[in-house]
């Protein structure tokens, strides 16, 4: 076993996650008897493909994502349709992949980044810093070093007895700051993550964690730099548990009306002008950010509210974006057409 050992503190907010974590796991299993629906599978691994890739600059939204998925031609830059293509494929790879195996990692990397960049598959040959924007957070160690961070930080979650929880939000910072690979960092570290917690529990394979964390994009990127600053994990294992304990709620909710969903849509469909109705008075004359908007409904189920209310309402012109120019933006809010 190698001598690698990743800096972290055990906090008392880190054990209380945990705690929330496995009794909302347990509440989850028992409504889904141990199995996801299928919609809701196919649901959540197109939010998490858009949401990652939205924090890497993709502007495409969440229905150019489905459509290309779905094998529909859609407007938009080359790269970020065959950015969505490629993580469509590394995704649906995830039930294959050994989370302890270097060589499926550059597998995945190969596939998440085919046609984007020349090193793709391989460990990088330069420097690299990551950035926020234009400000540098971090820079990478030496090239030359990569190859063996990566397989003693692979050998050690392999042999660590930490809890799984702990240990891979761990694995996720470490992996950012080894920074393996000349782009697709972000992403791949992202995924894995979520392998990880898939090989321990398997609703992880299709929980959106990547959703909340571009919600909280700002504080992601600031639990990196605290981190490395102090030489100690703790902070961004405290946000990547506390991200998904959120994620957890939220799909407990949304397990409790997804089986009335499909009953619902049709009815929804008919009732089209008093959903759009319903959303205008929330509206009022303010400019309101998506989730503002649900909150106000009193949705939580966030393809329903996009389905039935959001869209709709685009279409029809009764609402229009703030900024139209970038669909996706995460400043994005919506106004009443005067």
């Amino acid at each position: 076993m190698a001598d690698y050992r990743p800096p972290f503190t055990v906090t008392d907010r880190i054990v209380a996650l945990i705690a929330d974590i496995s009794e909302q796991i347990g509440k989850i299993t028992i409504q889904h008897q141990g199995t996801i629906n299928p919609r809701l599978r196919r649901e959540n691994r197109i939010r998490t493909i858009h949401s990652s890739l939205a924090i890497e600059h993709n502007t495409l939204t969440i229905d150019q994502v489905t459509a290309i998925i779905d094998g529909k031609r859609v407007l938009g830059s080359p790269n970020e349709i065959q950015e969505v293509k490629n993580a469509y494929e590394a995704y649906e790879l995830m039930l294959k992949l050994d989370p302890n195996s270097v060589e499926d990692l550059l597998s995945a990397h190969r596939l998440m980044m085919k046609g984007l960049v020349p090193e793709n598959g391989r460990f990088r040959s330069k420097g690299v810093g990551i950035f926020d924007g234009e400000q540098l957070i971090h820079m990478a160690p030496p090239t030359d070093l990569v190859p063996k961070l990566i397989a003693d930080l692979f050998e050690w979650y392999k042999n660590s007895e930490v809890h799984p929880l702990i240990k891979s939000a761990v694995f996720h910072y470490e992996f950012e700051f080894i920074h393996p690979f000349a782009d697709g960092n972000g992403r791949m570290g992202r995924m894995w993550h979520s392998l990880l917690l898939g090989q321990w529990k398997e609703l992880f394979y299709w929980l959106p964690i990547e959703e909340l964390i571009r919600s909280k994009q700002a504080e992601y990127y600031n639990a990196l730099g605290k981190a490395d600053k102090s030489a100690d994990s703790a902070v961004f294992v405290e946000l990547m548990l506390d991200i998904i304990y959120s994620t957890l709620k939220e799909m407990e909710n949304v397990s409790r009306s997804t089986d009335q969903v499909s009953d619902q849509d049709t009815d929804q469909d008919t009732d089209q002008d008093d959903n759009i109705s319903r959303l205008t008075k929330v509206l009022g004359d303010r400019e309101m950010s998506a989730t503002d908007i649900m909150t106000g409904l009193g949705l939580s189920h966030r393809p329903t509210f996009r389905k039935n209310y959001l869209a709709p309402a685009l279409e029809k012109g009764i609402i229009e974006r703030t900024i139209p120019d970038k669909p996706n933006s995460k400043n994005q809010k919506y106004r009443k057409v005067k």
